[in-house]
């Protein structure tokens, strides 16, 4: 699995009922997205730094879901480009099913 850490700095800060009102808009497009296991929206403490962290199953279900269409639509809704970090991720400790997963 691949984790890819989304992370833009807005123009000015928001709070986070601002944020969760934002990104509550958003959030239906994620569901049933293909290759997408899980999305967490972020906001950092002073509200001007937000993003995501998502759970791929492969980094080209990532890659070919950041694309300009994307990076357009996160800089038209927030004013400003995102950046994309990539991560692998070999161990994931699921507490809510109880288990975890090795990757290979």
């Amino acid at each position: 699995m691949i984790t890819a850490l989304v992370q833009f700095t807005l123009p000015q800060a928001v709070s986070l009922a601002q944020a969760r009102t934002l990104f509550a808009g958003s959030a239906p497009n994620y569901l049933g997205l293909d290759g997408l296991v899980r999305k967490y929206y972020l906001l950092s403490a002073d509200g001007r730094t937000a993003g995501g962290v998502y759970l791929w199953q492969t980094r080209a279900a990532a890659e070919k879901f950041y694309d300009e269409a994307w990076e357009r639509f996160i800089e038209e809704k927030y004013g400003v480009l995102p950046t994309v970090t990539y991560f692998q991720c070999p161990v994931i400790v699921d507490n809510l099913r109880g288990e975890i997963l090795d990757q290979e």
